[in-house]
């Protein structure tokens, strides 16, 4: 993990994506927190593959999305300052997101947060540094019913 930017929280996208704006440069872009994954809070074509594999209603996801997108923002507030870090070779996704590792003020990882609290599970299909952390995680969560995982078994 080599570089960090220094950033305000601006507005939520959902329980794994917010609007930012860099500190020094005051650009605002998207950022989605690296190597996990929280259930849609939007009809789309992910809750409909979501919706096939899981064998979940879309309507119960998307429930599940909005209380994933609520338990962050216990975390974290618009305005509130924080350290974005990132792996050198995983600097944006796929859709040109920011990806990376979001630092609070007292030192927490947010991302670790969601895993551990079982409001998100790990992003299997792209690798990050922290991926055998967050499988790890993702399963106490799971046996100890927690976040999500106390409504339902998988997400």
């Amino acid at each position: 993990m080599t570089r960090k930017i220094i950033l305000k929280v601006k507005r939520f996208v959902d329980g794994d994506g917010l609007i930012a704006e860099d500190f020094y440069s005051k650009k605002e872009f998207e950022i989605r927190l690296y190597g996990i994954d929280a259930p849609e809070i939007n009809y789309c074509s992910k809750i409909k593959k979501d919706e096939k594999e899981l064998h979940i209603p879309a309507a119960l996801l998307i429930k599940l999305g909005f209380m994933s997108l609520e338990f962050l923002k216990t975390n974290l507030k618009i305005g509130d300052s924080c350290t974005l870090i990132q792996e050198e070779n995983n600097l944006l996704d796929r859709y040109g997101r920011t990806l990376g590792y979001l630092i609070l003020n007292d030192g927490s990882t947010l991302n670790e947060i969601m895993i551990k609290k079982g409001f998100a599970k790990p992003y299997n299909d792209v690798f990050c540094e922290m991926l055998p952390k967050y499988q790890k995680w993702n399963l106490q969560a799971k046996s100890k019913k927690r976040g999500l995982y106390s409504i339902i078994n998988k997400f």
